[in-house]
Protein backbone atom coordinates (compact mmCIF):
# COMPACT_ATOMS: atom_id res chain seq x y z
CA UNK A 1 0.00 0.00 0.00
CA UNK A 2 2.88 2.39 0.87
CA UNK A 3 4.98 1.43 -2.30
CA UNK A 4 1.90 2.24 -4.83
CA UNK A 5 0.69 5.25 -3.00
CA UNK A 6 3.89 6.41 -3.42
CA UNK A 7 4.22 5.55 -7.04
CA UNK A 8 0.33 6.90 -7.53
CA UNK A 9 2.10 10.17 -6.05
CA UNK A 10 5.05 10.69 -8.40
CA UNK A 11 2.41 9.81 -11.57
CA UNK A 12 1.61 13.33 -13.13
CA UNK A 13 -2.12 14.18 -13.46
CA UNK A 14 -1.73 13.97 -16.88
CA UNK A 15 -0.32 10.59 -17.38
CA UNK A 16 -2.71 9.10 -14.86
CA UNK A 17 -5.83 10.35 -16.87
CA UNK A 18 -4.57 8.88 -19.91
CA UNK A 19 -4.08 5.44 -17.63
CA UNK A 20 -8.09 6.01 -16.58
CA UNK A 21 -9.07 6.52 -19.90
CA UNK A 22 -7.17 3.59 -21.37
CA UNK A 23 -8.89 1.35 -18.78
CA UNK A 24 -12.21 2.73 -19.57
CA UNK A 25 -12.29 1.75 -23.01
CA UNK A 26 -10.55 -1.79 -22.62
CA UNK A 27 -13.32 -2.71 -20.17
CA UNK A 28 -16.28 -1.14 -21.97
CA UNK A 29 -14.82 -2.98 -25.24
CA UNK A 30 -14.31 -6.16 -22.99
CA UNK A 31 -17.64 -6.36 -21.36
CA UNK A 32 -19.08 -5.68 -24.69
CA UNK A 33 -17.59 -8.47 -26.58
CA UNK A 34 -17.91 -11.13 -23.65
CA UNK A 35 -20.95 -13.12 -23.83
CA UNK A 36 -22.87 -11.84 -20.06
CA UNK A 37 -19.37 -10.56 -18.66
CA UNK A 38 -18.67 -14.61 -18.12
CA UNK A 39 -14.23 -13.17 -17.65
CA UNK A 40 -15.38 -9.50 -16.30
CA UNK A 41 -13.67 -10.97 -13.04
CA UNK A 42 -10.04 -10.25 -15.16
CA UNK A 43 -11.28 -6.95 -14.52
CA UNK A 44 -11.11 -6.55 -11.17
CA UNK A 45 -7.91 -8.28 -10.89
CA UNK A 46 -6.24 -6.38 -13.37
CA UNK A 47 -7.53 -3.02 -12.70
CA UNK A 48 -5.66 -1.76 -9.23
CA UNK A 49 -3.08 0.35 -10.64
CA UNK A 50 -5.98 2.29 -12.76
CA UNK A 51 -8.40 2.60 -10.06
CA UNK A 52 -5.41 4.32 -8.45
CA UNK A 53 -4.48 6.45 -10.82
CA UNK A 54 -8.69 7.31 -11.05
CA UNK A 55 -8.98 8.17 -7.33
CA UNK A 56 -6.38 10.28 -7.74
CA UNK A 57 -7.72 12.32 -10.84
CA UNK A 58 -10.94 12.31 -9.31
CA UNK A 59 -9.54 13.87 -6.27
CA UNK A 60 -7.39 16.28 -7.95
CA UNK A 61 -10.04 17.89 -9.95
CA UNK A 62 -12.43 17.92 -6.96
CA UNK A 63 -10.30 19.38 -4.73
CA UNK A 64 -8.14 21.91 -7.34
CA UNK A 65 -7.87 25.42 -5.58
CA UNK A 66 -9.58 24.04 -2.30
CA UNK A 67 -7.80 25.19 0.61
CA UNK A 68 -6.10 22.80 2.25
CA UNK A 69 -6.28 20.22 -0.83
CA UNK A 70 -3.32 18.16 0.02
CA UNK A 71 -3.93 17.65 3.56
CA UNK A 72 -7.36 16.37 1.98
CA UNK A 73 -5.71 13.90 -0.24
CA UNK A 74 -3.37 12.59 2.61
CA UNK A 75 -6.33 11.48 4.54
CA UNK A 76 -7.78 10.17 1.99
CA UNK A 77 -4.47 7.80 1.48
CA UNK A 78 -4.38 7.38 4.78
CA UNK A 79 -7.96 6.47 4.89
CA UNK A 80 -7.57 3.88 2.06
CA UNK A 81 -4.46 2.38 3.72
CA UNK A 82 -6.71 1.75 6.68
CA UNK A 83 -9.24 0.28 4.76
CA UNK A 84 -6.38 -2.13 3.01
CA UNK A 85 -5.32 -2.89 6.75
CA UNK A 86 -8.67 -4.51 7.42
CA UNK A 87 -9.11 -5.82 4.10
CA UNK A 88 -5.76 -7.95 4.83
CA UNK A 89 -6.97 -8.80 8.11
CA UNK A 90 -10.13 -10.19 6.65
CA UNK A 91 -8.83 -12.31 3.98
CA UNK A 92 -6.51 -13.97 6.60
CA UNK A 93 -9.01 -14.77 8.58
CA UNK A 94 -11.25 -16.30 5.52
CA UNK A 95 -7.71 -18.12 4.43
CA UNK A 96 -7.33 -19.91 8.16
CA UNK A 97 -10.42 -19.72 9.73
CA UNK A 98 -12.95 -19.61 7.18
CA UNK A 99 -13.75 -23.69 6.46
CA UNK A 100 -14.08 -24.10 10.71
CA UNK A 101 -16.08 -21.53 11.35
CA UNK A 102 -18.44 -21.90 8.77
CA UNK A 103 -19.07 -25.46 9.68
CA UNK A 104 -19.82 -24.98 13.17
CA UNK A 105 -21.37 -20.89 12.62
CA UNK A 106 -20.10 -19.47 15.46
CA UNK A 107 -18.24 -16.90 13.81
CA UNK A 108 -20.14 -13.82 12.48
CA UNK A 109 -17.96 -13.28 9.34
CA UNK A 110 -17.76 -16.32 8.16
CA UNK A 111 -21.13 -16.69 8.85
CA UNK A 112 -21.76 -13.46 6.46
CA UNK A 113 -19.33 -14.49 4.15
CA UNK A 114 -21.44 -17.75 3.24
CA UNK A 115 -24.91 -16.38 2.88
CA UNK A 116 -23.97 -13.40 1.29
CA UNK A 117 -20.55 -13.96 -0.13
CA UNK A 118 -21.75 -14.38 -3.79
CA UNK A 119 -22.79 -10.74 -3.92
CA UNK A 120 -19.89 -9.62 -3.56
CA UNK A 121 -18.29 -9.68 -6.82
CA UNK A 122 -21.16 -7.17 -8.09
CA UNK A 123 -20.81 -4.81 -5.50
CA UNK A 124 -17.37 -4.58 -6.38
CA UNK A 125 -18.20 -4.01 -10.06
CA UNK A 126 -21.00 -1.38 -9.32
CA UNK A 127 -18.15 0.49 -6.88
CA UNK A 128 -15.85 0.42 -9.74
CA UNK A 129 -18.26 1.51 -12.70
CA UNK A 130 -19.37 5.04 -10.14
CA UNK A 131 -15.65 5.22 -9.57
CA UNK A 132 -14.19 5.30 -13.02
CA UNK A 133 -17.06 7.45 -13.91
CA UNK A 134 -16.19 10.39 -11.97
CA UNK A 135 -12.70 9.50 -12.70
CA UNK A 136 -13.29 9.58 -16.48
CA UNK A 137 -15.12 12.65 -16.58
CA UNK A 138 -12.31 13.94 -14.17
CA UNK A 139 -9.39 13.04 -16.55
CA UNK A 140 -11.01 14.54 -19.61
CA UNK A 141 -11.34 17.79 -18.09
CA UNK A 142 -7.79 17.56 -16.58
CA UNK A 143 -6.53 17.01 -20.22
CA UNK A 144 -8.54 19.63 -21.95
CA UNK A 145 -7.45 22.36 -19.41
CA UNK A 146 -3.59 22.26 -20.89
CA UNK A 147 -5.07 23.25 -24.30
CA UNK A 148 -5.42 26.71 -25.37
CA UNK A 149 -7.27 26.09 -28.58
CA UNK A 150 -9.49 23.65 -30.18
CA UNK A 151 -6.64 23.02 -32.91
CA UNK A 152 -4.27 21.94 -29.98
CA UNK A 153 -7.02 19.63 -28.64
CA UNK A 154 -7.46 17.99 -32.10
CA UNK A 155 -3.79 17.38 -32.56
CA UNK A 156 -3.34 15.86 -29.24
CA UNK A 157 -6.48 13.66 -29.21
CA UNK A 158 -6.66 12.28 -33.00
CA UNK A 159 -3.63 10.04 -32.09
CA UNK A 160 -4.79 9.17 -28.90
CA UNK A 161 -8.05 8.19 -30.32
CA UNK A 162 -5.77 6.17 -33.14
CA UNK A 163 -3.40 4.22 -30.20
CA UNK A 164 -6.47 3.36 -28.07
CA UNK A 165 -7.97 1.58 -31.03
CA UNK A 166 -5.03 -0.39 -32.05
CA UNK A 167 -4.49 -1.11 -28.19
CA UNK A 168 -7.89 -2.32 -27.83
CA UNK A 169 -7.35 -4.21 -31.08
CA UNK A 170 -4.58 -6.25 -29.50
CA UNK A 171 -6.27 -6.42 -26.37
CA UNK A 172 -9.11 -8.39 -28.00
CA UNK A 173 -6.44 -10.72 -29.77
CA UNK A 174 -4.69 -11.41 -26.00
CA UNK A 175 -7.99 -12.47 -24.62
CA UNK A 176 -8.96 -14.92 -27.33
CA UNK A 177 -5.75 -16.61 -26.37
CA UNK A 178 -5.92 -16.18 -22.74
CA UNK A 179 -5.21 -13.91 -19.93
CA UNK A 180 -2.45 -15.40 -17.77
CA UNK A 181 0.11 -14.26 -15.79
CA UNK A 182 2.80 -14.05 -18.37
CA UNK A 183 0.45 -12.41 -20.95
CA UNK A 184 -0.67 -9.55 -18.45
CA UNK A 185 2.67 -8.93 -18.00
CA UNK A 186 2.82 -8.67 -21.85
CA UNK A 187 -0.37 -6.66 -22.40
CA UNK A 188 1.12 -3.92 -19.67
CA UNK A 189 4.43 -3.45 -21.45
CA UNK A 190 2.54 -3.25 -24.77
CA UNK A 191 -0.03 -0.60 -23.06
CA UNK A 192 2.89 1.33 -21.46
CA UNK A 193 4.53 1.43 -24.82
CA UNK A 194 1.60 2.69 -27.05
CA UNK A 195 1.72 5.52 -24.59
CA UNK A 196 4.85 6.24 -24.50
CA UNK A 197 5.42 6.48 -28.61
CA UNK A 198 1.86 8.38 -28.22
CA UNK A 199 3.20 11.22 -25.26
CA UNK A 200 6.85 11.08 -27.15
CA UNK A 201 5.18 12.40 -30.03
CA UNK A 202 2.79 14.90 -28.61
CA UNK A 203 3.30 14.99 -24.91
CA UNK A 204 6.16 16.79 -22.65
CA UNK A 205 9.44 15.30 -21.03
CA UNK A 206 8.13 15.25 -17.99
CA UNK A 207 4.88 12.80 -19.28
CA UNK A 208 7.99 10.17 -20.96
CA UNK A 209 9.28 10.19 -17.01
CA UNK A 210 5.79 9.32 -15.33
CA UNK A 211 5.23 6.76 -17.86
CA UNK A 212 8.27 4.67 -16.19
CA UNK A 213 6.66 5.18 -13.20
CA UNK A 214 3.28 3.93 -14.10
CA UNK A 215 5.38 1.08 -15.69
CA UNK A 216 6.59 0.38 -12.43
CA UNK A 217 2.94 1.02 -10.17
CA UNK A 218 1.58 -1.67 -12.97
CA UNK A 219 4.26 -4.26 -12.66
CA UNK A 220 3.55 -3.95 -8.75
CA UNK A 221 0.05 -4.36 -8.93
CA UNK A 222 0.78 -7.69 -10.79
CA UNK A 223 3.33 -9.03 -9.11
CA UNK A 224 0.43 -8.96 -5.76
CA UNK A 225 -1.93 -10.37 -8.07
CA UNK A 226 -0.65 -13.34 -9.69
CA UNK A 227 -2.17 -16.03 -8.07
CA UNK A 228 -5.37 -14.39 -8.75
CA UNK A 229 -4.62 -14.53 -12.45
CA UNK A 230 -3.65 -17.99 -12.19
CA UNK A 231 -7.12 -19.26 -10.45
CA UNK A 232 -8.67 -17.01 -13.18
CA UNK A 233 -6.90 -19.22 -15.99
CA UNK A 234 -7.55 -22.01 -14.45
CA UNK A 235 -11.44 -21.61 -14.35
CA UNK A 236 -11.68 -20.38 -17.89
CA UNK A 237 -9.83 -23.07 -19.08
CA UNK A 238 -12.37 -26.00 -16.64
CA UNK A 239 -15.10 -23.83 -17.95
CA UNK A 240 -13.76 -24.06 -21.91
CA UNK A 241 -12.99 -28.00 -21.42
CA UNK A 242 -16.49 -29.01 -18.94
CA UNK A 243 -18.84 -29.40 -22.25
CA UNK A 244 -16.70 -31.59 -24.06
CA UNK A 245 -15.45 -34.14 -21.15
CA UNK A 246 -19.63 -35.09 -20.77
CA UNK A 247 -20.34 -34.85 -24.31
CA UNK A 248 -17.85 -37.54 -24.78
Amino acid sequence: MLVLTGILALVGSRVAALVVLEFSLRAISTLLSLSKGAHSIHLLVLCQFSLGCGLSCGLSFLLEGAPHATCNLLLAAGLAGLLAVHARRLALHTCILYELHSQQRYCGVCMLLLTSGHGVPRLLRKALVVAFVVADLAAIALINRDFLSTAEAVRFWTPLTICYTLLIVYMQEEQQSGMGRQSAYQTVQVRMGGLFILLFAVGRWIDILHIFFSLLGELWCLLHAGVLLEVCRQQDFSQQHRPTSGSS
